[in-house]
């Protein structure tokens, strides 16, 4: 029988005799070298045990022919009991040490037997080991396959997020511009309604002013009727028409300045209220637009 290593920590032998073939794992490299090198010794051994056997025996039947071929044929006959003997005392020491070689053998065959017996429940754990060692890589790869589809359905998933996160990031800046447009027009709309509370004050000393204009008017029909009251006395009163024509010359610019003044005021007054009117205008068109 021949060691055979088939891997770093695996060998196996064949018995062509039993028709079988025995193998042997080891925990490491190192184990598997003394076992082959333990296993050529014992064959070694058991070969020349086998050798030194064969010759003893060899020895002794050539020993035990040449005593035969020296007794005299007188004697034959009688000797050959003492031939026999000579044998036994002969052949006894080799079958003693064949005896005891066959004994060894046995007692190695039988702990070979046990070993290997105990070799095969071993071998039979290992295959145990490697069908539960399989069906874990088994496992493990389907175990790989899923956590790959999950990896891959994960990164989509990210992917999907990260796209998500920069339409909201646009969202928001949008919405950050669209705020400061809002603040824009806040502040806009604030000097807007503060420059309507001055035109408004503007337009309510404008008001308080044209309070005024009734009490001149009156004032002017007053000096009309006074005048025309004068005139009316003039003829009347032609003595006095002298003395008084210095009155009615001042009554007369007095009146045209007060009209002059009256007709400058209403135009300004005009303008106010036609720049109020388009003020109005363009702020409700601004909260429209808004």
């Amino acid at each position: 029988m021949t060691f055979t290593k088939t891997s770093q920590k695996f060998g196996q032998w064949a018995d062509s005799r039993a028709n079988t073939v025995f193998g042997l794992g080891f925990s490491s490299e190192q184990q598997l070298t003394k076992f082959a090198e333990k296993f050529q010794e014992v064959k070694e051994a058991a070969k020349l045990a086998r050798e030194k056997s064969q010759e003893k025996i060899e020895t002794s039947s050539n020993h035990s022919q040449e005593s035969g071929c020296e007794t005299p044929s007188s004697t034959q006959a009688s000797s050959v009991n003492g031939t026999d003997d000579e044998k036994a005392s002969h052949a006894g020491p080799a079958d003693t040490h064949l005896k005891s070689e066959n004994d060894k053998l046995k007692i190695a065959l039988t702990q070979s037997a046990a070993n290997v017996k105990k070799w095969e429940i071993e071998l039979q754990t290992l295959r145990e080991s490697n069908a539960r060692l399989t069906t874990a890589l088994q496992e493990s790869a389907a175990s790989v396959e899923q956590w790959k589809k999950q990896f891959s359905i994960c990164r989509d998933e990210n992917d999907r997020l990260r796209h998500k996160i920069d339409e909201l990031e646009e969202q928001c800046s949008e919405i950050n511009r669209e705020k400061e447009k809002n603040s824009q027009l806040k502040r806009r709309i604030e000097e807007l309604e503060s420059e309507l509370r001055e035109k408004e004050t503007e337009l309510t000393d404008l008001r308080k002013q044209s309070e005024i204009i009734p009490q001149l008017m009156s004032e002017c029909e007053y000096v009309s009727e006074k005048l025309e009251a004068a005139e009316r006395d003039n003829q009347n009163l032609e003595d006095k028409v002298q003395s008084l024509k210095t009155d009615i010359e001042e009554s007369k610019y007095r009146q045209r300045h007060l009209k002059v003044e009256l007709k400058s005021f209403l135009e300004v007054l005009d303008g106010k209220i036609d720049d109020l009117h388009d003020f109005r205008r363009g702020l409700s068109k601004l909260g429209t637009d808004n």
